[in-house]
Order: structure tokens, then sequence, then C-alpha cells
């Protein structure tokens, strides 16, 4: 585990935010746990997904986002950055490319990007994490469902619940609303109907300091909500743990769940989600190019642990599949309970 209570420098925010992860002194380490469930170090089983930062500018400016994205934000990949992507799903075999943000279609680049990818590899899997409400945010973006539709893209969109109060809560006034329309849209095209190859698949995060409930249950309520309140149909929902990083951290400190959060996570430590975790068949880039364990190492600075291979463009397989995947407290929220990935429970 990276300690930085000894260094001299003054803490990045990243840093900052290890250093609170690490000062409970009366919690086990998430490295302890993996040796007890003879999984240290913790090793990727094969490289299938590509899950790709397209820069941190976003619409909205959600409470539970860790990765502190936002209208203000700068921080977008360029071309050059992208084009070595590109020369890696040509290379090797990627079998699923997950486009993430902030709002991925807010980069300029963005249909360009998705084109190219599909001229690579018709079959691969392409993802986008989609707010939902970007569609309405500027008319530049009402044919995103038809752009989707035409390259045969996966959808994967949050929605914390299926009403106004707990959904406008986390995510910001009106934007149930607006999600819903873009839903709306999605369906008229054909995402998330029954027999359609078309993928609509939601996200559900707890609104507060406490562990999703089961992803089947949830997903049942959330489909007979959906549809017989707005007509909306989607694929599947996944569940997925607020991780204790950036804003939610944040949040957990200033409210003070945050130690009674972390022994929840550990508490409900779980072998089997352990083992399953997205990390161990997955690499992040960041929107610099820079490679991660998982999209939370990212927003943390930690590098995955091939020193010559530690950018898009000197990507090396060997050195990559062959790697230790770099842990630490925050780690806990991926394996507590049923596990959870970008996919989902995990176990």
């Amino acid at each position: 585990m990276k300690s930085l209570k000894a260094q001299n420098h003054p803490l990045s925010k990243s840093e900052k935010e290890i250093q609170l992860l690490e000062s409970l002194e009366f919690t086990e380490s998430f490295e302890s746990k993996l040796k007890e469930s003879g999984l240290f170090p913790l090793k990727p089983i094969q490289i299938e997904i590509l899950q790709i930062n397209m820069g941190k500018m976003c619409n909205q400016v959600c409470q539970h986002c860790h990765v502190d994205a936002g209208p203000d934000r700068k921080e977008i990949m360029e071309q050059e950055v992208m084009q070595q992507c590109l020369d890696v799903i040509k290379r090797h075999e990627i079998k699923a490319v997950d486009l993430t943000g902030g709002a991925p279609e807010m980069n300029p680049n963005f249909r360009w990007f998705v084109t190219e990818i599909r001229k690579i590899n018709e079959d691969i899997n392409i993802i986008v994490r989609c707010n939902l409400t970007i569609i309405l945010a500027n008319p530049k973006y009402h044919d995103l469902p038809d752009f989707f539709k035409a390259n045969n893209i996966e959808v994967v969109s949050s929605l914390p619940y299926f009403n106004a109060v707990k959904t406008d809560a986390q995510r910001g006034d009106g934007v149930f609303g607006k999600s819903i329309k873009a839903l709306k849209m999605l369906n008229e095209v054909g995402y998330g109907i029954d027999g359609s190859p078309l993928k609509l698949n939601l996200v559900y995060n707890p609104s507060g300091a406490f562990l999703p409930g089961s992803q089947g249950e949830l997903e049942a309520q959330f489909k007979k909500k959906l549809s017989s309140q707005y007509e909306i149909e989607f694929n599947s929902l996944f569940t997925i743990t607020n991780i204790p990083i950036s804003r939610f951290l944040e949040y957990l400190v200033r409210s003070g769940n945050y130690e009674a959060y972390m022994e929840r996570l550990i508490n409900a430590y779980n072998m089997t989600a352990a083992a399953n975790v997205m990390c161990r068949n997955t690499i992040s880039v960041g929107w610099d190019g820079y490679l991660y364990d998982c999209d939370f190492n990212q927003m943390l600075e930690l590098k995955v642990d091939t020193p010559k291979s530690q950018h898009i463009k000197d990507w090396n397989t060997d050195a990559l599949t062959e790697r230790n995947i770099v842990v630490n407290q925050h780690c806990f929220g991926c394996t507590a309970g049923a596990g959870s990935s970008c996919g989902g429970a995990t176990a």
C-alpha cells in the first residue's frame, strides 16, 4: 500500500484523500484482507476492456461524482491521445471500449473517435456512459440517440431512483424530468426495447452512506415503476457502491459518516467479489493518456505499477498483464456485499 505520511512536499488533493483513507488506525487494510483471501498481490486475469476517460467536463455537478466533473473542468482528451488509443485497439485483442467522463459526448472529437473505433472492429462492444441530460443540454446533442444507434453503441446511464425527489437530490434540480425525456428518446429509436439489439442499461448509486440493495430486486422495482408511470423500458440495472473518494468522501467527512461508512465496507468484505473486481480485466485510460488499474485509482492518481508502460503510447501487453494491481482502502467499496463494478454486482 502506498503511504504518503512521510512526504515533505505540499500534498495534492489526491494525496490528501489517500492520507485520509489511511488515517483510521482501527480499520483493517485492504491488503491484509486480500492476503487472508489468498489474492495478494492482486493480479490481472486478462485485459479485455479499455475504459477511456474522455475528459472531466460535464453539464452536471452530481454530489456523488468520483471524477469531480462539472462545466468548469478543462481537462479534455486530445485527438493525439485518442489516436494512440486507436493504435492499441488495432494491435491488441480488446473486446470492449468503455467511454466515460465527465460527459464523454462533450469532447469535440467524440463522434470521430467512436466512428474510428467502429471502423477497426464491427464486433467490438462500444459502451458510452451517458448522463442522459446531455441529450437535451444543447440542440447539437439532440441527435445522439440516432448516432448511438448508427454505431451500435451500448448506452449505460445513471438514474439514482425512479422518482424526482431522490434523483434531483443527488444529481441536481430538474435532472429526473430531463432524464425521463432522454430515456423516451432512446426508447423511440429502439434502445432498451424487448427483442432489440440496442442495449440500454441503468446505474443505481445509493443516495447516502449505505450499500446498495439487491441488484435483482432493485431492477424489478425500476422496471415496474418506469414502465407503469412513464412507459419506459430498459435492459438491466447495475448497482454500484459509492466509493469513498472525491465528492462522496467530502460528503462522508462533512456529514460525520466517514468512519462508520468505512467500517461498513470493511465488515461487508466479500472474497468472491474481490476475486471478480473489474481491475482484473480492465485498464483505465486517463484524459491525458496515463494508465490506471481502474477509474477510481485514476482519480487518486495511482498509476499502474508498470514503470515503462504507464502511458497509452508506451502500451506493453505483457507488462500490463503481469503487473501487480495497486490497491488502497477505497478498494473496499468494490468488494463489499455483492460487489461493485462498472457492470454492477460481481458476486
